[in-house]
């Protein structure tokens, strides 16, 4: 299965995990406090990560979330759009690299 991957940089995370748990009508399924937060819904995974060296709001990247994926892969578009393929596994592992604390599982 295949899943639209959105990442978004933001400069006030909590106000973000607020209005984003509204728009996707869940909680994240991770959040490391002041750093990242991640939504996994039936067709989207939604990241978003404090980021100074990003404009607030600004398009991190984008991808897909796919049980098929053997390794991690990214390339550009023909706009400079970073496109991202991962399994969940591969971003629960990434994720617990950046930070270990998180101890996230992919379900």
């Amino acid at each position: 299965m295949k899943k639209l991957h959105i990442a978004i940089s933001t400069n006030i995370i909590e106000e973000t995990i607020k209005d984003y748990s509204v728009r996707l009508g869940m909680e994240p399924c991770l959040y490391v406090k002041n750093e990242y937060a991640l939504w996994r819904t039936d067709s989207l995974n939604v990241s978003i990560r404090q980021d100074q060296s990003c404009t607030p709001g600004e398009l991190r990247h984008l991808g897909w979330e796919d049980d098929e994926a053997s390794n991690f892969s990214e390339e550009k578009d023909v706009n400079g759009i970073t496109w991202e393929k991962f399994s969940a596994q591969q971003q629960a592992d990434e994720i617990n690299e950046l930070w270990p604390e998180a101890s996230y599982t992919a379900k």
